[in-house]
């Protein structure tokens, strides 16, 4: 194990930024379709700062992961709007001089839906923005693997489809593949049935059709090829492929999501803060004899990982989540009618002590298997 001083500021950095870009999706987008925010925090329990702003507190909690952009209102809380807090306007348009005021922010339920609505989406849009931003870093100076097949395995299902080294995958049952990352996770989660593979040989796109191997020991699915030349993006290539790096996690996350909930995944797939810190403390602990540059080039692409996963899993519209609140939105969009604030709040609160349960069941198990 490496020192637990280096992963520990390593885990505290990740969660903050992702979390900060997170939350900052929020409050800005809020703030521009004028509703107010009351409070900005970062992290969970006990508050160990506070600052009061003008309009907004921000508050800096004990535990460092999660956060919350609370607004004014949300949720049927009573509205703390101080109406000293309101700007003077001079004219009606009827060229009368005439002295009126308007506040300069208003509660959330009193925000026209669709400003509402992009205030719930922009925490997980940022949360791909900053992926990206991480991303054209990290893909300028390592580059990517391209999906072209180098070996191809003998008596494995791609030999018997003819596959050979140089052809170029193209696509996995209909799945682009811009990356030899998309290549693996579309067949590590295969459910065994079998995959059309488009590929391109010679200038010319061909197709064919196998079927994965399952291994007893891993229990994942394999086709038998190996591959992925590294190409060079220290260039305006970087744009483009830097956005295949962020669409590959986002496949990937959503791919797993279908994997689980097709009942395929154990305990032991969820990670939650001591997974995560488990695998920083690896992470670093690989990439250590390769020197410093090595170590923080493989914590920003956890940071991709993790800022995708968090703008992909607020989006299930689960109550307490960014998906769940965006399903009262759209039903209110959809038919006029808004849900009483206060009956969406109970299902909301709900659905935050459940989350809160399976967070303790994956916390103990985290646990348990960090001493397994």
């Amino acid at each position: 194990m490496n020192s637990p001083i280096l992963t520990i500021i390593s885990f505290i950095l990740i969660f903050t930024v992702v979390v900060v870009s997170h939350e900052f999706g929020h409050f800005l987008i809020a703030r521009i379709n004028g509703i107010r925010v009351n409070e900005f925090s970062i992290g969970m329990g006990p508050a160990l700062f506070r600052k009061k702003g003008k309009m907004t507190e921000l508050v800096i909690r004990l535990l460092p992961i999660g956060g919350a952009c609370i607004f004014d209102g949300e949720d049927g809380r009573e509205s703390v709007i101080d109406n000293k807090e309101e700007e003077p306007l001079s004219g009606d348009g009827d060229g009368k001089p005439r002295k009126r005021f308007r506040p300069k922010a208003r509660p959330f339920q009193e925000a026209p839906v669709w400003g509402r609505i992009a205030a719930v989406v922009a925490g997980p849009l940022f949360n791909i923005i900053l992926a990206y931003l991480l991303s054209l870093f990290v893909v300028w100076f390592t580059g990517v693997t391209t999906p072209v097949i180098t070996g191809i395995i003998d008596d494995y299902p791609a030999e018997a489809a003819g596959l050979e080294a140089n052809d170029e995958i193209v696509k996995i049952d209909g799945h682009s593949t811009h990356l030899w990352d998309d290549v693996r996770i579309y067949t590590l989660l295969s459910s065994g049935d079998p995959l059309k593979i488009t590929y391109i040989r010679n200038g010319e796109k061909r197709e064919t059709e196998l079927t994965p191997y399952l291994d007893p020991e891993s229990g994942n699915y394999y086709i038998g090829i190996q591959g992925g030349n590294i190409l060079d993006c220290r260039n305006l290539k970087v744009l483009k492929y830097s956005w295949y790096n962020v669409e590959f996690w986002l496949s990937a996350t959503i791919q797993s999501l279908k994997y689980m909930i097709g009942g395929h995944a154990r305990l032991d797939d969820l990670a939650g803060p001591v997974g995560v810190a488990n695998i920083i403390d690896d992470t670093i602990e690989d990439a250590a004899p390769h020197g410093a540059f090595t170590v923080i080039l493989s914590m920003l692409n956890i940071a991709i990982l993790l800022s995708v996963n968090l703008g992909v899993l607020n989006l299930l519209p689960i109550p307490a989540l960014d998906g769940g609140r965006l399903l009262f939105l759209l039903f209110e969009a959809v038919s006029g009618k808004k849900v009483p604030p206060e009956k969406e709040g109970i299902v909301h609160l709900i659905g935050f002590l459940l989350l809160m349960i399976l967070m303790i069941v994956v916390l103990i198990n985290d646990i348990g298997r960090f001493f397994r």
